[in-house]
């Protein structure tokens, strides 16, 4: 039987037994098989991958394996420019708008406190999330191995087990996405933008507790709704601080 040698760096070593992490092992293979789905076979989604080199040269998943061949599968880079050199998709995974599975808890919200824009419907199937991922080129979050193999999704990001801010700073330094955090610039609710606001404008709305203690509000034109820093939005705010800190 034809095998090729692979060897997964970094963070891609987490999808794959002990004995297989961060050494060169073989693997054998039957007929035509793309680079792709042996990679996936192996336990490693497809959208987690940036880079792929055999026998030194970049390929794309398409790539018919070759016996003999060695495989170096590297994950998406954080600081390091590499468009000129992947074949992978006209440009590497960066993206920093984002569709949320239903299985990752209070990421939405704290990601949208950030100002991160991070749309969830949990009414959305799995197909209905890979097609509003590639109709809107946002970067699915899920805790899901086998969505993100679905050969549909193109970007795409599998959440490891942790704390929610363990979590959401891993998605951070993943993407290097820290120089565009705006801190309570999208709503929590609806995800929409907001606007500063003056009292005067929306008094009438405000309950009296609210308008005797604060002068700083924002508005939401997706929802509705008006935000002032009140106790939620103190809660809110020191997990954000632990994030970025």
């Amino acid at each position: 039987m034809p095998a090729a040698t692979f060897r997964f760096y970094e963070e891609l070593n987490e999808f794959l037994p002990l004995e297989r992490r961060k050494v060169d092992f073989r693997c054998g293979f039957k007929g035509r098989e793309s680079v792709k789905d042996m990679i996936e076979a192996l336990g490693v989604p497809h959208t987690e991958v940036d880079l792929i080199l055999v026998n030194g040269v970049s390929v794309d998943f398409g790539y018919i394996l070759q016996d003999g061949d060695r495989i170096s599968v590297y994950p998406v880079f954080e600081s390091l420019d590499i468009q000129d050199v992947t074949h992978l998709r006209e440009v590497p995974l960066r993206e920093t708008r984002f569709i949320a599975d239903v299985n990752i808890g209070d990421i939405v919200t704290y990601m949208r406190a950030l100002g991160l824009d991070v749309y969830c419907d949990l009414a959305l199937s799995h197909r209905e999330i890979i097609r509003i991922s590639r109709e809107e080129k946002r970067t699915i979050l899920t805790q899901s191995r086998k969505l993100l193999k679905h050969r549909d999704v193109i970007r795409g990001i599998f959440i490891r087990p942790g704390t929610t801010v363990e979590q959401i700073r891993g998605i951070i330094d993943f993407l290097s996405l820290r120089g565009v955090i705006a801190p309570f610039s999208r709503c929590l609710e609806c995800n929409s933008p907001l606007a500063r606001v003056t009292k005067e404008s929306i008094y009438g709305r405000i309950p009296p507790k609210a308008r005797a203690l604060y002068d700083d509000y924002s508005y939401c034109n997706g929802c509705d709704r008006i935000y002032w820093q009140g106790t939620h939005f103190a809660r809110i705010k020191k997990v954000v601080d632990e994030i970025l800190a």
